[in-house]
């Protein structure tokens, strides 16, 4: 058995940062992750981190303030707008802090970190380095890691937290490396496990972005909020679905049909492409729908950044240049490129309050995974790799304050049953002789959600898509797993994700059937307005053996009433 006063389960931007503050705090920390934290998707991150700076000469006036609203209403005013401020407050101090930890970002001709436009927002207030943003933070935060003497676990799957439902105290997991189920004791963890693509066909996410760890906070007793809140990025790669940043349209680029228009003036004239994401995700899935679209992989439009010329694209969007090059042939400095809509990121995830924490005393979340609320019904970007690092540090702090001078209160007894548990689940499916088998599940469920819980959502599709959920766990407990070896079992530890999986997936899959309104990314074609008088709430979920069950909580308004969006 492993011990150390705090765990982070997640090795990305979130994970690392709330390691680095704890560590920072005299705490002794661990990072467990599935893989070495370099290779975590906050490094596809491309295009940058809002923070009201007013480094431009466009946003002199830019403020918090004005950050924070841009933000609550980008979320169609689903976002608890005191956990907005609050992100928006520490956004300056804490780009200034990579800033000054080595962080490479683009500068202006007076030496300031330079911004730009992004979507839904007042003021270019998006600070960028070129095109790989995250890729830099997160390198960048991992030398802060080694500075510290962070443990690193690397390619380790938590399976499980340990908790006899007044407090967390510990988690089991699986070494990859050795096939071996261990116990890590500590009195407080910290998810940062990143988004759940991988539910869907078509997502922009990597392959260890599957969610499954959402499913483990769950089965502990930790509600999952507003799940129906999917984010889809409008442009990715016809194929692959690799993200092509939103810096393009940022920079300058062009969205065109099959009939040579720049068709987002029919649906946000003002702002164009760089309204927020759902708009244009939904406007680009319209023209596909209606026919002015391109045929390639099964429907696409133009991304054309020809106009920027040859000096800007190789200066401000290398990486995306490369890899359109790489992906699809196209240099975009000669063609278009194709794209279309894809899965991006989840608004909701594991429920916690301002500073990460949970109703389960000693766990905590931040990133992706969690749900402050501070994305509501609609992410803008830029503002992913700023909760990273805000809600990071916020809930390293928070679990540093937690486990600081008091002495450890883990019970060893309730660790040893959470692990004689895994292990025995982890045995009877290396021992099944089940006919079901998981790329065809995994298969099912992928199509299901991208099929029913899309970019337009109705009753009845959602309806089967629920029913097809339902079956899809049945079936999952008779699944079998062919390789047998302990060592590097990639096929036992997918059939471990896909558990957890389809529990993310059905919470998603009910809370959308649940909200009868369209908001933000939950867009209905069957209730096509906002409805605040019924709706103006958060959902959560909470795990039942028969599926998710659903209660609802206020969202928070401070300073701003919810209105119309207009873009």
């Amino acid at each position: 058995m492993m011990k150390h006063q705090v765990i982070v389960v997640g090795g990305g931007l979130a994970g690392l940062r709330a390691a680095v503050e704890t560590a920072m705090l005299g705490v002794d920390t661990a990072v467990l992750s599935l893989l070495y934290p370099v290779r975590s998707h906050s490094g596809a991150a491309q295009g940058g981190i809002n923070g009201a700076l007013a480094n431009m000469e466009e946003c002199k006036d830019d403020s918090p303030a004005k950050h924070a609203y841009d933000t609550i209403k980008g979320s169609d005013f689903m976002a608890d707008q005191d956990c907005a401020e609050i992100m928006t407050t520490d956004a300056p101090a804490r780009i200034y802090e990579l800033e000054h930890w080595g962080v490479p970002f683009s500068r202006t001709a007076d030496g300031r970190i330079a911004q730009r436009p992004f979507g839904g927002a007042g003021y270019p207030r998006t600070c960028y380095a070129a095109d790989k943003t995250g890729l830099y933070i997160l390198h960048t935060l991992n030398e802060q890691a080694v500075k510290h003497g962070i443990k690193v676990y690397n390619e380790w799957a938590a399976i499980a937290v340990a908790s006899d439902g007044t407090a967390s105290h510990g988690l089991v997991a699986l070494n990859l490396q050795t096939g071996e189920i261990e116990s890590f004791a500590a009195d407080a963890i910290i998810f940062a496990t990143g988004g759940a693509g991988r539910i869907f066909r078509r997502t922009s996410n990597a392959m260890q972005s599957t969610g499954y760890c959402l499913g483990v906070a769950y089965k502990a007793g930790v509600p999952l909020k507003d799940m129906e809140f999917v984010q889809f990025h409008p442009t990715t790669i016809v194929g692959t679905n690799i993200l092509m940043s939103e810096a393009a349209r940022g920079e300058g680029g062009y969205l065109v049909n099959n009939q040579g228009e720049r068709f987002m003036a029919r649906y946000a004239a003002k702002a164009m492409e760089l309204a927020p994401r759902d708009i244009v995700s939904r406007s680009i899935q319209t023209e596909i729908n209606e026919g002015r679209g391109f045929p390639e992989g099964g429907g696409c439009v133009h991304l054309d950044l020809r106009h920027l010329g040859r000096e800007k694209i190789l200066e401000r969007l290398p990486g995306i240049r490369d890899l359109a090059i790489s992906f699809l042939g196209i240099d975009c400095i000669e063609k278009p490129i194709w794209v279309q809509p894809g899965q991006h990121f989840i608004m909701g995830g594991i429920d916690t309050d301002k500073d990460g924490a949970t109703i389960l005393p000693g766990l905590y979340a931040a990133g992706e995974c969690a749900a402050v609320s501070v994305h509501g019904a609609n992410r803008l970007g830029g503002n992913s790799l700023l909760e990273c690092v805000v809600m990071g540090q916020r809930s390293g702090a928070a679990a540093a304050q937690y486990v600081k001078g008091k002495a450890s209160a883990v019970k060893e007894a309730v660790l040893a049953d959470a692990a004689k548990k895994a292990t025995a689940e982890v045995e009877a499916l290396l021992n099944s002789e089940g006919k079901e088998r998981l790329v065809n599940l995994r298969d099912r469920m992928a199509d299901t959600m991208t099929n029913h819980i899309g970019i337009y959502r109705e009753e009845k599709a959602m309806k089967e898509a629920l029913a097809t959920l339902q079956e899809l766990r049945v079936c999952y407990r008779q699944i079998g797993v062919d390789a047998k070896t302990r060592k590097f079992n990639l096929d036992l530890l997918r059939t471990i994700e896909l558990g957890g999986m389809l529990d993310a997936a059905e919470a998603m899959a009910a809370g959308a059937l649940a909200r009868q309104e369209s908001r933000g990314a939950h867009s209905r074609l069957d209730f096509k307005t906002r409805d605040d008088a019924n709706w103006l709430k958060h959902t959560l979920a909470h795990h039942t053996p028969d599926g998710a069950r659903l209660e609802y909580e206020p969202v928070t308004i401070t300073k701003w009433q919810p209105e119309e969006r207009k873009y």
